[in-house]
């Protein structure tokens, strides 16, 4: 089946995160355009035959864990392990994901748990963003 939901995501510095995500969550990168500023003005990773959009809007955009940093709302919201605001990403072996994922440093939210859908866990990355990763179905 042909995507047709593209997750669209924004970084403050999305170079940075494009390479950690690459390095953290396993995703490939297939393209980056940088404006004249150094700014990633379009990222491109994918995993599991999806893609992801990355960008960094302007100097001024704060992401989810600087904005809780600032804002005692935000850090409330935050406080739970459930995904706000995220992204679920199906992957072959969730077990191994996990795994690495925890060796490269990513803020583990909750524990590979069994559940509604399968086996999963929940993270958040270099900027906060949440994705939780399930095991394929099937």
């Amino acid at each position: 089946m042909e995507q047709t939901v593209f997750p669209m995501m924004a970084y403050r510095d999305g170079a940075k995160a494009m390479d950690w995500l690459v390095d953290a969550f396993g995703f490939e990168e297939r393209r980056r355009l940088l404006a004249d500023d150094g700014r990633l003005a379009h990222g491109e990773l994918a995993i599991s035959g999806s893609i992801v959009m990355l960008a960094t809007p302007s100097a001024e955009y704060e992401g989810p864990q600087r904005h809780a940093e600032r804002c005692a709302v935000a850090r409330r919201w935050l406080e739970v392990p459930w995904i706000v605001d995220g992204v679920l990403v199906y992957v072959d072996d969730v077990a191994a994901h996990f795994d690495h994922a925890r060796s490269r440093g990513a803020t583990i939210l909750s524990l590979l748990e069994d559940g509604p859908g399968g086996r999963r866990y929940r993270v958040a990355d270099i900027e906060g963003h949440r994705w939780m990763f399930a095991q394929r179905p099937g």
